[in-house]
C-alpha cells in the first residue's frame, strides 16, 4: 500500500504544484490546495508546526472519492509568519474565512496532533459545517493527567522540563495556548456525527518520557477510546504499526479510516 501511495504521490506532484494558491484571510496569506472533484469535502488539518505538505503523501488517493483541502495555518508551511502568538480560537477563525473564501460550506474534517484541537473547537463552534470527524492522535489537554497518574513527582518534573523546553525553542505559534490545557469540546459539545479517534499505543523500546512508557501508551489508547466511544456513531482505532507520525509512517490507515468515515457520512444523508 505505501508503495502504491509513493508512485500515486510522484505522478500526482508534478501538476499538484501549480494547484497550491494563496488567500488573504484576516490580514494575513494563507497557502491551500484544493483536489478533486467528489461531493464530500475532506479537510487536512496538520499538527503543531506543520505545513499542508505533511499530508504529501494522502490528498492524491482521498481525492478520488472526495474533494480535498489542506492548508496551512498562519505560522506554518508557506503562509505568514507574523511576530505573534495564536490560540486555538484565531486558528478556527481563520479556516472558517479559508473555507468561506473557497466556497465550501460542510467538510469531513481530518486532523493530526495540536490540528485536533482545532478541529475539535471548530466543529463545537459551527456544527453545521462539519459532516465528520477524524481525529490522527491528536493532542489532548489530558496528556498531563496521564503523566501524573503514573508518577506524581517524576510527572511534574517531566511536564515542567519539556513545557520549559517547548516555550525556549520558541518554534511553534501555537505552543502556550498548547500548554495552557483548557478544557476542549466533547460530546456533546460536538453534535452527533460519524467520528473516528486513531491513537498511537505502539511501544517505544526505550521511552524517554513516561508519557511513552509501556502504561503511559496503555492509557493513551484508554483516554481515546473513551473519548470517541462517548459519541453515538463514534469509534477508536488503536495502532500498534505507527508512532505519533501517522500520516508519514503509516499513511494507508489515514486513508482507510478517512474513507469510511467518508461513506459513514454519506449513509447519514440517505436516511
Amino acid at each position: 500500500m505505501k508503495i502504491a501511495v509513493l508512485l500515486v504521490t510522484l505522478l500526482f506532484s508534478f501538476t499538484a504544484q501549480s494547484a497550491i494558491k494563496t488567500a488573504n484571510i484576516a490580514g494575513y496569506s494563507i497557502e491551500y490546495e484544493v483536489i478533486g472533484n467528489g461531493k464530500e469535502v475532506i479537510l487536512l488539518e496538520a499538527g503543531g508546526g506543520g505545513g499542508l505538505a505533511d499530508w504529501d503523501e494522502i490528498p492524491a488517493l482521498l481525492s478520488k472519492s472526495a474533494t480535498v483541502i489542506r492548508y496551512s495555518r498562519v505560522g506554518n508551511g508557506n503562509s505568514s509568519k507574523p511576530e505573534i502568538l495564536f490560540v486555538v480560537e484565531d486558528y478556527v477563525k481563520h479556516l472558517k474565512a479559508l473555507l468561506d473564501h473557497i466556497g465550501v460550506e460542510r467538510i469531513i474534517y481530518v486532523a493530526h496532533s495540536y490540528g485536533g484541537s482545532v478541529a475539535r473547537v471548530f466543529a463545537a463552534t459551527y456544527p453545521e459545517r462539519v459532516e465528520g470527524l477524524l481525529l490522527v492522535d491528536a493532542s489532548s489537554e489530558h496528556d498531563v493527567d496521564i503523566v501524573r497518574a503514573i508518577d506524581l513527582e517524576q510527572g511534574n518534573k517531566e511536564i515542567e522540563a519539556i513545557k520549559l523546553a517547548d516555550i525556549k525553542g520558541g518554534k511553534s505559534y501555537h505552543i502556550v495556548d498548547f500548554w495552557a490545557k483548557f478544557p476542549l469540546p466533547d460530546y456533546p459539545e460536538i453534535k452527533d456525527i460519524p467520528v473516528t479517534a486513531i491513537a498511537s499505543v505502539k511501544r517505544y523500546e526505550e521511552p524517554e518520557h513516561l508519557f511513552h512508557s509501556d502504561k503511559g501508551r496503555e492509557m493513551w489508547g484508554e483516554l481515546w477510546t473513551k473519548w470517541a466511544e462517548a459519541f453515538p456513531q463514534g469509534k477508536a482505532v488503536l495502532t500498534t504499526k505507527s508512532h505519533h507520525l501517522i500520516p508519514q509512517e503509516e499513511p494507508d490507515l489515514v486513508i482507510k479510516e478517512a474513507n469510511e468515515l467518508i461513506e459513514r457520512v454519506r449513509v447519514n444523508k440517505e436516511i
